[in-house]
């Protein structure tokens, strides 16, 4: 099975929400127009990183961001892994990804396990309860946000779980972007799984963002790179090419569940 995604590595008007909307119908119109089966956006692309304006911008519930998506997602018959959003729940201020299918259905909701303190998430959010799991057209999947992926036991749970596509959505900054590059790989290659990583790109004004948004395929191999600059990043993955690689060096099936 391969699908045609579309990753939009786009700047983020920082805490302007009626813009990055705009900016975001634009993008998904131009990525169905490519014949793109799913699109991918990144991390807070609704209000950016302005986490002390969070009471004021932050959507509650993600309600309206949710229609938002699905009505893009129906409109255009495209999934999109709706990056992450700023949410106001009863629970408190989360960054919380939305996934939604090409019926424009929510079938996955997640908020960030993981707080950044460099970027002072711990002061302004709470950390989510959700599983990362979910199911994409028959195809065991995944969902995290930026910092997790520093926390190769929490994707390799997902990976246990047979998740065979690990979306990652991040507003990771430039000074660490090798760091980003190098965590994806592993965390392919560790998993047998596609990563499909989308990163912002811009500066706010505390942060400037390193972009290089990534498809990497289960050996580890970069399918596509995005480099610095705002684009659509377009990939091709070929899902056979899991059960292929799992087959072949079976970890899973190798791993000492008596031991750790």
């Amino acid at each position: 099975m391969k699908k045609k995604i579309a990753l939009i590595q786009m700047d983020v008007t920082y805490g302007d929400p009626k813009v990055n909307f705009a900016h975001v119908n634009k993008w998904v119109m131009d990525a169905a127009k490519t014949g793109a089966d799913m699109v991918v956006l990144p991390e807070l692309w609704d209000t950016g990183y302005d986490l002390e304006r969070f009471d004021v911008l932050a959507d509650k519930d993600a309600h309206a961001t949710t229609e938002f998506l699905s009505e893009l997602a129906n409109q255009h018959n495209i999934t999109i892994i709706g990056g992450s959003v700023a949410e106001n729940s009863n629970d408190g201020k989360k960054n919380t990804m939305l996934v939604v299918d090409q019926n424009g259905e929510l079938i996955h909701k997640y908020s960030k396990l993981h707080l950044f303190q460099l970027m002072d998430e711990h002061l302004h959010l709470v950390e989510g309860q959700d599983d990362a799991d979910f199911e994409l057209e028959g195809v065991p999947s995944a969902g995290f946000i930026c910092y997790d992926i520093r926390f190769p036991e929490w994707l390799r749970k997902s990976a246990v779980h047979g998740a065979k596509v690990m979306y990652v959505v991040a507003e990771w900054p430039k000074p660490r972007v090798d760091h980003w590059k190098t965590l994806l790989q592993a965390r392919a290659i560790e998993n047998q799984c596609y990563v499909v990583a989308c990163n912002r790109v811009g500066a706010d004004p505390n942060n400037e963002f390193g972009g290089m948004s990534l498809v990497v395929d289960p050996w580890g191999e970069i399918v596509t790179e995005g480099g610095e600059d705002e684009k659509m990043v377009l990939a091709e993955i070929d899902l056979d090419k899991v059960d292929e690689v799992r087959q072949r060096i079976p970890i899973f099936r190798d791993r000492r569940e008596d031991r750790y």
